[in-house]
Formats: C-alpha cells, sequence, structure tokens
C-alpha cells in the first residue's frame, strides 16, 4: 500500500513580503537618509510646500560656541525638532534657523588655556595692550568657528531640520550690528547709565559678571561677631536712658572679614527694638529678637538686658573702627531684619548692593580698597596692603582678636555665588560699569522695565505654568543689569573718552559705530580712528552731543558687551530680519533660562518695543545621571552623545527624548536608552507588519468599510489616535503623543487587529474583497502612522513611507490637514468588553490543556441579540476557530474542539472543514483559496 502524504500549503499562503528590515541599523542607514534630505534640499522644499500656510515664528535660544554638544543638548536640539516637525505636520510653515552664542569670558577663557598649553601665552602677554586684544579676538574667533561647525554637524546627526547653511552666529557683522540698534533704543529711552557701583566680581577673569553668569555654591566661611566702640558713652546711655561704662559698644556679624576694612557705617533698622546687654564682660547693643541666638552662637550665656530702645533712638550715634583711624556712624537701613546676625548691619558702601544704596543716601564715601586681581591697594593699613582678599580673612580676624574687639570666631557653611566659568567665588567689588535700569521710567511710556516685565508676564503662556511665578519672582528681585565686561573677547561698547575725562555716547554715534561694524566687523573698534569708527556721525546733527566735539579727539573705550545682551537681541537680530513681523510663537529652554536668556530678552524687547518677544516660553529640567546627581567630567558620570548615537542610532535617542516627562530633570545612562530601543523595536516592528501585508496591494479606491465591521473599528481607532496625538503636538506634550503612538502600535494594533486579521491575510484567496478590505484599511493606518511619527522618528518614518510609495516619495512633505475621519459603530465599545472576557476565559482553559485558542471555541452570551452585527469577526477578534451566540447564556464558555477535525492549511477547526481526497482535510475558505475543487 503506497504511503500517502499531506500536501504542503506553504506557497498557497499570502506571506508577508516587504524590504523594510525587521533590524533597522541605524547607525548605518540614518546617514544615508542624511544625505538624502541635504542633497534634496528637504529643509526648503518642505517651507515652500507650506507657504500658504499659517507661519509659525520658533527661535533658537543660541548654544554656547565651545566644545561637543551634551546630554543638554541632545534633549534641547531634539525637543526643538519635535516643534519644528510637528508644526509642518500641521501644514504651518516654520523656518528654523539655528544660532550659536559667539562672544563672551568662556571661549576667550579656553583661548588663554590652549595658548599656555602651547607655549605662548608669555609672548601674547608681552605684547602692547592692543595687539594683545586683537591677537587674542583672532584666535577666538577661530575656536567659536571650528566648534560652531563641529556642533552643527553633531546636531544634524540627530536628524534635526534647520537651516544650518544660514546659521546665526552673534560674532557675525550684520548680527552686532541690531546689538548695537538695540543699545542706541535703550540709551534713547534713557535707562542705560555708567556709574560706580558694587558688582558681582571675577577675581579668576577679572571682569564684572551678571547674575545669569553666577552659580551658587556651598562654601565654609568665617562667622565673626566684633564690637565697634561707641565714641561717645554719654551719648549711646541717653539713648538708652541710662549709664553706660566706657567701652560699651554695638556689635556686628559678618561672614566676610576682609570687607572690614572698607566699612563706613553701622546700619539698624528704626522700628526693631535694641537692648544694651551685659555679655560676659562686654557692654554691647544687639537687636532685642536675637539676643539669646548671639548670646548662645557667641558662647557667652547668660545674658543681663540692662534697657531697651526702638532703633531710630540709635540713629545718628558714632562708634570707632576697631582697626581704622575713622569713625562709624549708625544709620538706618530698610534692608535690615532678625533673620540672623545682630540686627546691627555691618556696612560697605563699596562691596554690597544695599550697603551702596544706603551709602548714597547718607553721602558715606564709597571706599573700594580692593583691585581687580583681589589684592588690597595702598589706601589700607600697610599689614594689609597686596594681600588677597582671601588671605585677608585671617589677618583681619588676628588684628581683632589682638585688640579685643573679636567676640566670636565661628565657621559657617553658605550658599555662595561662584563665577560659573572659573568656579571660583566672586566678591562684590565697586566699578564704574554700564547698566540697563530696571526701575527708571522708559522716556516713551514712562513705566520702568520691571513695571512692563510683570504685567507682561500675564500676557505670555507658560508650560508648565509654574513657570510665570518663577520668572515673576526673579524679576520681581532682579537688581539692574550690568552690561559691562572687562575681557577682550566681545562687541565692544561703542564708548569713547573725551579729552576732559567725561564719556562720550549717544543714540546717534552708536547708531554710526553700528554701521561701521556691520560693513567691518567688531574688529573695527580695535582697528580704526574714531574718526573712521564714527563714519558718517555728524555731532552737528546730534542734539546729544557736545558743542565743541570732536571725533578725532576721542579715545575708544574697551569695555565690551555682557553676551547675554548680545543673545537677548536675537529677537531683533533674527527673528525681525525675518520679515513677517510680530513676536515668535515660542521659546524653547532650559528652566535655568528664566533667570537668562528668557528674561534677558524680555527687558530689552520691551524696552525697544513695547511687547513680549514670544507669545510662550516653555522649559525643561536638566539631564543628570542615573542616581540624580548633576553630570560633570570630573565625577564621570557624563554620557557622550556621538558614543549614544554610534550605539543606538539617532531615532531611538530621539524616541527616549519622546518619553521623558521634561518638565522635571532627567535621569539618563545607557540602560534607559537601551529601554527605549526597545520600544522603538515594537513600533518599527508595527511598521513592518504592516508593510509585508501590503506587498500584493494597489491601493484603489474600494467601499466604505462597514461600521461593525474589525477594519472600521481599526480605523477608527487610529483617527482617535490620530486626534489625540496631533493635540498632544499642539500643546508640546511630547511624552503625551509618544505614549499614544506606542499604545496604539503595541495593543491596539499588534495585539488585537493585527492578531485578528492575521488568517484573513495569510489565508482568504488574495484578492478576496475580505482580505482586500482589510489591506485597505492597513494601508490608511500605516499612512497615519507615518505622518504621525515623522517628527519623533525622521528616519524610520521616511524610511517606511519610501517602502510603501517608492523611493523618490518623502513623509516629510505630507500633512494630516485632509486625513479623512472614520467612524465606527458605537457598540463596537462593548464588544471590546466582550472580548476581554473571552480572553480571560481562554487563558484559564490553558491550565486544563488547551494551550492553542485555535483548539477552542466560544459560547458568548448575547441576550439581546446586539453581537449579531460583528459575528463575522469575532472568531477572529478572539484568536478561535469559531464562535457561538448564545440568548440564554450567561458567561464566556470555552468549547473543546480537539475532537473536531483541523484544516491542514490554516490549522483552524469550523464547521466547513472537511477531507478533500488527496488534497487533506481543509475549510471551504482555504479550499477555494488553495484551488481544491
Amino acid at each position: 500500500m503506497a504511503e500517502t502524504t499531506t500536501p504542503s500549503w506553504r506557497d498557497t499562503l499570502n506571506l508577508p513580503r516587504t524590504d523594510f528590515p525587521m533590524r533597522g541599523d541605524l547607525v548605518r542607514s540614518e546617514p544615508h537618509s542624511q544625505q538624502r534630505w541635504a542633497e534634496a534640499d528637504l529643509y526648503g522644499r518642505m517651507l515652500e510646500a507650506r507657504r500658504d500656510g499659517t507661519p509659525f515664528r520658533f527661535h533658537d535660544g543660541p548654544p554656547y560656541a565651545n566644545g561637543a554638544i551634551h546630554c543638554g543638548h541632545l534633549l534641547n536640539k531634539v525637543l526643538k525638532d519635535f516643534v519644528v516637525r510637528s508644526r509642518m505636520l500641521a501644514g504651518r510653515a516654520c523656518p528654523f534657523v539655528p544660532g550659536w552664542d559667539c562672544h563672551g569670558l568662556p571661549i576667550e577663557h579656553m583661548v588663554l588655556q590652549e595658548l599656555h598649553a602651547a607655549g605662548t601665552a608669555e609672548a601674547l602677554a608681552a605684547l602692547p595692550e592692543d595687539e594683545r586684544r586683537r591677537s587674542i579676538r583672532s584666535t577666538c574667533a577661530e575656536y567659536a568657528t571650528r566648534w560652531i561647525e563641529f556642533q552643527a554637524a553633531q546636531m544634524q546627526r540627530l536628524l534635526t531640520l534647520a537651516d544650518y547653511a544660514n546659521p546665526y552666529r552673534t560674532m557675525d557683522p550684520a548680527y552686532e550690528q541690531a546689538v548695537l540698534e538695540v543699545f542706541a533704543d535703550l540709551l534713547e529711552e534713557g535707562v542705560v547709565t555708567r556709574r560706580l557701583k558694587p558688582v558681582h566680581w571675577s577675581i579668576a577673569n577679572q571682569t564684572a559678571l551678571a547674575e545669569a553668569e553666577l552659580e551658587y555654591e556651598d562654601r565654609e566661611d568665617r562667622s565673626i561677631h566684633v564690637t565697634f566702640e561707641a565714641t561717645d558713652p554719654v551719648a549711646l546711655g541717653a539713648a538708652f536712658g541710662v549709664e553706660v561704662p566706657g567701652g560699651a559698644s554695638l556689635m556686628i556679624w559678618t561672614t566676610t572679614p576682609w570687607t572690614l576694612p572698607a566699612n563706613r557705617a553701622i546700619a539698624v533698622h528704626e522700628d526693631l527694638r535694641y537692648a544694651l546687654v551685659r555679655l560676659g564682660e562686654r557692654v554691647t547693643v544687639l537687636a532685642s529678637g536675637r539676643v539669646e541666638a548671639v548670646a548662645e552662637a557667641t558662647d557667652h550665656a547668660p545674658t543681663e538686658v540692662l534697657a531697651e530702645v526702638d532703633g531710630t533712638a540709635l540713629v545718628g550715634l558714632a562708634c570707632r573702627h576697631p582697626f581704622l583711624e575713622i569713625e562709624v556712624p549708625v544709620v538706618a537701613g530698610e534692608h535690615v531684619t532678625l533673620e540672623d546676625g545682630t540686627g546691627l548691619v555691618h556696612t560697605a558702601p563699596g562691596h554690597g548692593h544695599e550697603d551702596h544704596l544706603v551709602g548714597l543716601r547718607e553721602g558715606l564715601e564709597i571706599a573700594c580698597p580692593v583691585r581687580g586681581d583681589g589684592t588690597f591697594d595702598d589706601t589700607v593699613p600697610a599689614w594689609l596692603r597686596g594681600q588677597s582678599v582671601w588671605d585677608a580673612n585671617d589677618l583681619v580676624v588676628e588684628r581683632l582678636a589682638g585688640s579685643g574687639h573679636l567676640v566670636h570666631d565661628g565657621r559657617i557653611v553658605h550658599s555662595y555665588p561662584h563665577d560659573w566659568r572659573s568656579r571660583t567665588p566672586v566678591i562684590f567689588r565697586s566699578t564704574e560699569q554700564w547698566f540697563i535700569e530696571v526701575d527708571a521710567p522708559l522716556r516713551t511710556r514712562g513705566r520702568s522695565l520691571r513695571d512692563l516685565a510683570l504685567e507682561a508676564c500675564d500676557a505670555i503662556d507658560f508650560v508648565p505654568v509654574w513657570g510665570r511665578n518663577r520668572l515673576q519672582g526673579m524679576l520681581e528681585s532682579r537688581p539692574d543689569w550690568c552690561l559691562s565686561r572687562q575681557r577682550a573677547w566681545g562687541l565692544p561698547i561703542p564708548a569713547f573718552r573725551s579729552p576732559d575725562g567725561t564719556v562720550f555716547m549717544t543714540p546717534a554715534s552708536v547708531r554710526a559705530v553700528a554701521e561701521t561694524i556691520a560693513q567691518r566687523g567688531a574688529d573695527a573698534w580695535f582697528e580704526e580712528t574714531p574718526t573712521q569708527l564714527l563714519g558718517v556721525y555728524d555731532p552737528s546733527a546730534d542734539p546729544d552731543a557736545p558743542a565743541d566735539l570732536d571725533p578725532a579727539t576721542l579715545v575708544p573705550m574697551h569695555d565690551i558687551f555682557d553676551v547675554w545682551f548680545e543673545s537677548g537681541s536675537s529677537w531683533r537680530a533674527v527673528m525681525d530680519q525675518q520679515g513677517d513681523g510680530g513676536p515668535s510663537d515660542l521659546y524653547l529652554e532650559g528652566s535655568d533660562q528664566h533667570r537668562g536668556w528668557f528674561q534677558l530678552s524680555l527687558l530689552p524687547a520691551l524696552g525697544v518695543t513695547g511687547a513680549p518677544p514670544f507669545g510662550t516660553l516653555l522649559t525643561h529640567g536638566f539631564v543628570v545621571d542615573g542616581e540624580g546627581r548633576k553630570m560633570s567630567k570630573s565625577l564621570g558620570n557624563t554620557l557622550d552623545v556621538d558614543a549614544l548615537v554610534d550605539r543606538f542610532g539617532a531615532d531611538v535617542c530621539r524616541w527616549w527624548v519622546a518619553s521623558l516627562a521634561v518638565e522635571t530633570d532627567i535621569r539618563a545612562d545607557e540602560d534607559r536608552v537601551a529601554a527605549a530601543s526597545e520600544s522603538y523595536r515594537k513600533v518599527r516592528n508595527t511598521l513592518r507588519f504592516l508593510l509585508g501585508n501590503l506587498g500584493d496591494y494597489e491601493s484603489t479606491p474600494g467601499p466604505e468599510p462597514s461600521p461593525t465591521s474589525l477594519d472600521a473599528w481599526f480605523l477608527a481607532e487610529a483617527c482617535a489616535m490620530r486626534g489625540a496625538v496631533l493635540d498632544a503636538y499642539e500643546a508640546y506634550d511630547f511624552r503625551r503623543a509618544h505614549r499614544a503612538l506606542y499604545a496604539f502600535c503595541s495593543e491596539t494594533c499588534s495585539a488585537i487587529y493585527c492578531a485578528a486579521v492575521k488568517d484573513r491575510l495569510y489565508c482568504d484567496r488574495a484578492d478576496s474583497p475580505r482580505r482586500r478590505a482589510t489591506q485597505a484599511a492597513m494601508r490608511s493606518v500605516l499612512e497615519i502612522l507615518c505622518r504621525l511619527l515623522a517628527p519623533l522618528l525622521p528616519h524610520t518614518a521616511d524610511e517606511a513611507w519610501r517602502a510603501l510609495h517608492g523611493d523618490d516619495a518623502c513623509v516629510h512633505l505630507e500633512t494630516v490637514a485632509d486625513d479623512p475621519i472614520v467612524e465606527a459603530d458605537s457598540s463596537w465599545t462593548n464588544v471590546m468588553t466582550v472580548r476581554e472576557q473571552a480572553m480571560k476565559a481562554l487563558e484559564e482553559a490553558k491550565e486544563e490543556g488547551l494551550d492553542n485558542p485555535l483548539d477552542t471555541g466560544l459560547i458568548l452570551p448575547d441576550a439581546e441579540g446586539a453581537l449579531g452585527s460583528f459575528e463575522a469577526d469575532l472568531a477572529d477578534l478572539c484568536g478561535v476557530s469559531r464562535v457561538t451566540l448564545s440568548p440564554g447564556a450567561d458567561a464566556v464558555v470555552v468549547e473543546d474542539l480537539r475532537d473536531q477535525p483541523r484544516c491542514d492549511r490554516s490549522w483552524r477547526r469550523d464547521a466547513t472543514v472537511r477531507q478533500r481526497g488527496e488534497a487533506g482535510w481543509l475549510s471551504d475558505r482555504d479550499a477555494e483559496a488553495a484551488g481544491v475543487v
């Protein structure tokens, strides 16, 4: 008897076919996309395709042109690219010009370090000052240019879309001209001044610093209590109404002993109560509310309070300075509090903001005996001359201890400002600097910049919303803006010194210099004569110029602008140049920019235009390591961006960024990016499955799917997902978009729909109406997915789109404006509830040995007959061989069909399976598809 064999039906199946690979090999394939887009001028084509769309004005805050980009740049640049691409997806023209901050101390500092390492620093220092400046500037320009090119390549490798062929650079002449024009406008408004004032001073770099250039770190300092003997004990006693002994004193507290040589007063609050106390062997004055705390801190408890008065009774008294031959008056000060210290504040008008204001009001000497290098000049006692301020702390304490004026010497750890580049502590030091006054009224508006800025916060949208309170708080407490720096590498403040020593600068002269710099760059300031620099300037036509001004007699001064003023003028230098008017729709930066670029763009714009330069401020947190620590090279916990892209590819890095809750600090390490890689793989596999099952499909219009069909449900779910993703994009909530896309791919598409239709795709006749309808639905959904994924995964989405439409197609030229909306029967919600019950029952059946769902059937309760319209898809939806609807059943019943014949081709056990002669066991559907009669 001849042996019979069961035929192999594999060749009759419609198995998936696609060139879209399972493994993306992103590291190799992404550069090809990048090159193809560049050659095709994709950025220009995208803008042209949306030329008639509503423009979206989005402005790039300039990163610093210094070193390779880090994880913070990765986060920031990818988030910005999400904005650009999602706005383009919505049909809006979103031109985006990348920029770089080029001037300033960080670059000059690095250049000088490199020159020192190369052994050329001494030769540079030996040059005449003008030549030295020019040499530094030339080297700094080369340094910035080199890093701009390097960073731009890194950013493009992240697949960011921008006008990289035409970036803005703060060192470009046209940009410098625009900055000077903003400055001229503010000068005309009367809010630019030059005056002697204490400013944060970097000893390491010998320049003034603004608040935005400071970092606060914990530091241990001396904490001393010091007595100032009353000049007239009788007058002191009269103030308290008691007799006081000789040697009675007033006690101050300070953490900066080095500032005592500049002390010129003691401040008290007129409304506070003050006590004359016996503290050990001393009789001294303290704020009543600080007596116990001071006694405990100085180890002098218990104390005896001899009398009390209001602070106003002490104003006008005088004390002897502990080691200078001067008298120190007691003055009123609103800044005095009971939070710490003694309630009597040591006042050095040359070394503190409040001290300076008190000094101006009282006519005190603004003494500042500290030179730019942090050493004392010759106006101090001989034992301090030439000493650094830090060494002076010990010397001053020793002197006070020897003279009996030191009550207590302790230590305190407190938050102290440091130079953000040298990482060294700064000091307050009075110097002649240029300022923008935030409380002076603008001439054309009659209100101050502070008032305008606080009011503007109510009109700006903040994402997240807490940004409003953060910015308002910083605006309420900010000091005047110190604009000037004492360095070589930067845009010069175009001020001249007149022969009589006065400073000459007017709005008209600044605009004239701006024209010269627009033509020849800022180096002209260091190379040309004042007559050449002023160019078209006509003193006789300038109402602000002295009557006898001769430009040839002027001498250029050499302060440069704070780099924050340069970047803070970018709304004029960049956005206004685009010519479409109005503020930017969005600025997007880290939350530290409430103190930096956001605030320092807002103030100049309000001063010049009266309006904010942005409509919305979006902020993100900082990238920290996996343990929540700040990343730093010294800790060895940084992540190299190039290494991440080399390992995972840019799309995976972008997918990781999209998954983040960016309003808080973000923990980052390779394991977290690896997890994003696994998530990405599921999305890729979804695209591949859809593509694979469209290999034989020609897109031709077909009938609309029945609302009760599984295809209609799938299309409706895709439309709902599309709406959710677009809403998330509109709200800049890219994490919500990521979650919606991932949930749709992994659950709706893969776990439910694709699992349900796999049988019909593989086993139905290739051109059967049911299979073609499913393919039509899959194609529509695939197109929706590719479009929606394009902002987040630009390479992968375009790769899938080209696999679907051909190599000449590009998903980034598409929009979602015309996508149709499909609605499914509302009863699908109930159907899915029944499916969940069925899947739970099938899971329980596995414990009884029914491991393969195709070996089962289901009896589904259908008391009201509601499931009848969905019956054709129920078996596929549940993954079983057959479904029976039972009006009388009250629960899902799993049937064991293992005693029923199984189709050799599809492995299903439906009721039509029978022996087909030598062809074996086939269902009616499979027999027809295989051509078996």
